[in-house]
């Protein structure tokens, strides 16, 4: 018999809190991995290893309700799968972006994910999207390409990644939304791990860098812990509130990564970078002030 799905509460001061928590460990995964690129270890093997301790954590939580095969099935594997693979992907692409990339260049493409949400309800959920929200969508767009900046002189094509990354997430958020209530979060983080764990062991042997020092080892182990503790903590999270609730707080890992990205790299964000991910911001504030009055309709 399957893991049984938590059900779902109305509790949304603890859905925040949870997504903020959730989003602190997503910017100290992307922080640890410009860090450790930067000091010469692959980005193939920085993806294995976020995935590793998550399989193994995931895997001994699934077993501690006993040792049985059912507590591994769900009645929609494909979908399971399919999410494991847009996020294991995702993450590869992200990592190897971050080396040409600032932290906050990076994040604010990605961003764009909860406006390309948006975008394909309609198609794949069936939903109406009105004017506003399709206006939202344009000038999300509109601030991708300014971050971006194409036409520029400081145009680097490795930024093209990034909005693969950000419809991946897109189609991952939609598929948890589908799934959260349905398949336990213990059973869709394993497959996560296993997922990741499997298709990425080769390409990191194949380019393997051992850590010199030990704390370089702490943070490669910990990319897969803070991973587990994201997507567990996200995962459960939308048990307490709608998705459309939590949406604003997501925002908060580009102010993380801001930090971040000034304190440990001294890095500061150029103008049109601040410009574009503020119009992102914006638009996606419209799209969750729009979909909310839709729903309270």
């Amino acid at each position: 018999m399957a893991i049984a799905a938590r059900a779902q509460q109305d509790r949304a001061a603890l859905g925040i809190a949870m997504t903020l928590g959730a989003y602190a460990f997503f910017s100290l995964i992307d922080t640890s991995v410009k860090w450790l690129i930067v000091a010469g270890l692959p980005a193939m093997q920085l993806a294995f290893m976020r995935y590793l301790p998550h399989f193994i954590i995931s895997t001994a939580l699934v077993l501690r309700q006993g040792v049985n095969w059912s507590n591994f099935q769900t009645d929609h594997l494909g979908l399971v799968l399919f999410r494991g693979f847009l996020l294991a992907s995702a993450t590869l692409f992200n990592f190897i972006t971050l080396k040409y990339l600032s932290l906050t260049v990076t994040g604010s493409i990605m961003f764009s994910a909860p406006i390309i949400v948006c975008a394909l309800s309609w198609p794949l959920l069936g939903e109406r999207v009105g004017p506003w929200r399709w206006g939202a969508i344009v000038l999300g767009f509109v601030g991708v390409l300014i971050v971006i900046r194409p036409f520029d002189a400081a145009f680097h094509w490795i930024a093209l990644l990034n909005v693969y990354n950000a419809v991946s997430l897109a189609l991952y958020s939609i598929i948890t939304r589908k799934l959260s209530g349905v398949v336990a979060a213990e059973t869709m983080q394993f497959y996560m791990g296993a997922l990741g764990a499997v298709m990425l062991l080769p390409f990191a042997l194949h380019v393997w860098v051992t850590p010199e020092t030990p704390l370089q080892w702490a943070l490669m182990i910990g990319l897969g812990l803070s991973g587990w503790a994201g997507h567990e903590i996200f995962s459960r999270a939308h048990a307490y509130a709608p998705a459309n609730t939590l949406m604003p707080y997501t925002y908060s890992f580009l102010l993380y990564l801001a930090v971040a990205s000034y304190v440990v790299f001294n890095d500061v964000p150029d103008g049109w970078t601040i410009l574009g991910a503020s119009i992102i911001v914006s638009s996606g504030f419209i799209v969750w002030w729009r979909t909310g009055r839709k729903e309270t309709t």
